[in-house]
This record gives C-alpha cells, sequence and structure tokens, in this order.
C-alpha cells in the first residue's frame, strides 16, 4: 500500500475552533457568513453589520446616565429655589432666590445638552464630553448639597440668619460688593506670591548648600532644627515690631512659613542623589558647578516640588493671620472687616474666593512641576 493511500484511510482530526467561531460559508453575493451553534448561517449578524456601517450613530450611541443624574439634581435644585416660598427671616427678604433658581435650570439645560452629547459621542467635543464624563458624580453631588443647602436655610430657617445665609445670597456679595472683594484678593495674592518668591529662593539655596557642603551643613543644620519647628504665627508681635512696615513683616512671615519645607527639602533631595551619577560626572571631567547645576539639582528637583507644595500649605495660613493682624486690604482684613459688621454672608463669599484662588495656584503649582520634570513622567506619583 503507498503512502498517500495510507494517508487516505487516516481519520481526519476535528478542527479546533474557538467559542463563536464557525466555518465560514459563501453565500451566492460573496460574503461570507458563519453558522450559529444550529447550524444556520448568521445572515441577521450581515444584516446588523451593513444597517450598522450605513449609519453614522449606530453602535456610537451609549446613553449617560450620570449625565441624567446631573441634570435631574440641578433641575430640582431650580424648583426647589422657585416653588418653594422662603421662610420670614426677620428682614428683608433674600433678594436673587428667583435669580439663583433660574440660574439652577439654565445650568440643568447645559448638563442635558452635555449628557446628550456624551451619549451620542460628538466628535468635535471628546475633550469636553470626556471631562463632563469625569465629573458627572461631583457635578450631581454640588446640585444636592447646594439644594440642602437652600432648603436648611431660606425655606425652611433650621440655620438661622444672618450666621447662615442660603447660597442665593452669595450673588448679592458677589454683585453689590465686587470692588472691595476683588481689590482684597488682589492684594492677597499680591502679598502671597511675594513672599513665596522670596521663601522659595532663599530655602532652596540653604537647602542645596547644606545638601552639597559639609561647612554648610555643620553651622546651617542646627539652626534650621532650632528655629524650623516654630510656627511662624508666633513671631507675629517680633515680626511688627522690627519691620519697618506691616506689609513687610508679612512678606517676612509668609516667607518664613514657605522657606523651611523648601530648604529640607532640597537638602534631602541633594543629599539622596545616588553618587554613581556624580562618579560617572567626574570621570568625564564634570567640573564643581557642573555637578552642583547638572546632576544635583535636577535629582532633586521632585523633592523641591514637595518641598514648595509643603510651603504652599503653609503660606495660606500666614497670609490669612497676617492681614488679619496688620494690614489694611486683603482677604483676611476682609473676612475681619466682614465679622465685625456682622456680614456673615460677604464672609462665606470670601471664604469661597479664598477657595478658589488657593486651589487654582496648587494646581498651577502641578502644572509647573509636570513641565519641568517632564523627563520622570511616570515616576512621580503625587
Amino acid at each position: 500500500m503507498s503512502v498517500s493511500a495510507t494517508l487516505e484511510r487516516l481519520p481526519a482530526e476535528p478542527r479546533q475552533e474557538s467559542p463563536g467561531q464557525g466555518i465560514s460559508i459563501l453565500n451566492p453575493h460573496g460574503a461570507s457568513s458563519a453558522p450559529s451553534a444550529s447550524g444556520a448561517p448568521q445572515a441577521s449578524r450581515i444584516s446588523v453589520a451593513a444597517h450598522a456601517a450605513n449609519s453614522p450613530l449606530e453602535g456610537r450611541f451609549r446613553f449617560h446616565w450620570f449625565g441624567l443624574l446631573t441634570v435631574a439634581a440641578w433641575s430640582l435644585l431650580g424648583a426647589i429655589t422657585l416653588a418653594w416660598p422662603n421662610a420670614p427671616a426677620g428682614f428683608e427678604d433674600w433678594v436673587y432666590t428667583a435669580e439663583f433658581g433660574i440660574a439652577a435650570l439654565a445650568v440643568a439645560a447645559l448638563l442635558a445638552f452635555f449628557t446628550i452629547s456624551a451619549s451620542i459621542r460628538i466628535g468635535f467635543l471628546q475633550g469636553a464630553n470626556a471631562l463632563f464624563r469625569h465629573g458627572a458624580p461631583w457635578i450631581a453631588v454640588s446640585a444636592l448639597l447646594l439644594t440642602l443647602w437652600e432648603i436648611l436655610t431660606a425655606k425652611t430657617g433650621a440655620l438661622p440668619p444672618p450666621f447662615f445665609a442660603p447660597p442665593s445670597s452669595l450673588i448679592e456679595v458677589y454683585v453689590g460688593d465686587y470692588a472691595r472683594l476683588a481689590d482684597s484678593a488682589y492684594n492677597s495674592v499680591k502679598l502671597l506670591l511675594e513672599g513665596v518668591a522670596w521663601g522659595a529662593a532663599v530655602g532652596f539655596t540653604i537647602g542645596v548648600s547644606i545638601g552639597w557642603s559639609r561647612t554648610v551643613n555643620y553651622w546651617v543644620h542646627p539652626i534650621l532644627r532650632f528655629l524650623g519647628p516654630l510656627p511662624p504665627t508666633a513671631l507675629l508681635p517680633i515680626a511688627f515690631f522690627f519691620f519697618p512696615s506691616s506689609h513687610a513683616a508679612s512678606v517676612f512671615l509668609i516667607a518664613l512659613a514657605t522657606g523651611f519645607p523648601v530648604a529640607i527639602l532640597s537638602w534631602s533631595g541633594v543629599a539622596g542623589v545616588n553618587k554613581a551619577y556624580y562618579d560617572v560626572a567626574r570621570t568625564m571631567g564634570a567640573s564643581e558647578c557642573f555637578l552642583i547645576f547638572r546632576v544635583a539639582i535636577p535629582a532633586a528637583l521632585p523633592q523641591v516640588f514637595v518641598g514648595l507644595f509643603m510651603g504652599f500649605g503653609a503660606s495660606f495660613v500666614v497670609l490669612i493671620v497676617a492681614e488679619m493682624m496688620g494690614v489694611k486690604s486683603g482677604l483676611g482684613w476682609y473676612l475681619t472687616w466682614a465679622q465685625g459688621y456682622a456680614a456673615y454672608v460677604n464672609m462665606y463669599g470670601a471664604l469661597i474666593v479664598m477657595t478658589i484662588i488657593f486651589s487654582s495656584l496648587i494646581s498651577l503649582l502641578f502644572t509647573v512641576r509636570d513641565r519641568v520634570l517632564v523627563w520622570q513622567k511616570g515616576i512621580v506619583k503625587w
């Protein structure tokens, strides 16, 4: 018997197929279809695929349920604000209640547009849709919190005025007292950035010097250990006595609050650089300045930005305390003024402005860090 005849007599091995994969069947029109589990060709799948190819929205529509929740939450806020009458407050009614309700409904309409856009996945709004999908839960929760705030203050009076005011009263602050509030915010940001700049520059220089030079470490390290933990606000009386103006004293205190963490973290970063980096650079003929500015400082920058982040947090506290004590214009001064006149609504408005400014500065610091440390992308986790 020949070899070919022997092979013809052998039983054929069954074909191993993955789940859902069938034998390709060529239909009269040239398209192939796979039989289902019962053996019938999947003609319905072919027709659905052809329909999807002809319809631009088919296969792209996916309803965004969190978007619907945001629309419902903001619509609820607007409806309660407009339909539920305010409780008697013992003085003139809250002025901008109707405007606040209309604004909430307008936000709900805008969110409805983004919900439809995110569901249909409109191409030119991909970036905005991605942000909306990511922030939709927080947008809905913020509307629910505002609704609770409105009910507890304006609608039921459970939180007594004038100590607690509804969110609609903030419109009155921003419309009627925007000049004083804007001037205070400008002066606070100016004072803060001036103090942070001095503190960051001096702290960075001291930190790099301590980390690089043993002599500087010997003389400066004990001073940092002794004076560093002291709260800068405890030096307020001394600073206002020695400096010629309250502005100069405030700059010094803010710089002190910023400089200590920057110095400590810069020192830690320089001291923690891998010694092999220095050995390789010296082998290639690097000078002392090259080792400092091109090896030590770049390697220590992640730690330096951590120090700046901590310094910013400490400087915010010192800024408000210093402005409350001796500065004639600023958000801290504005808080003291509002408390003195029992204008608690203005105080809440200043707190919101303060939150926005400080959060924006921290976000700006993170943006600068990402640009400067682009070569360490994926390594820096904070």
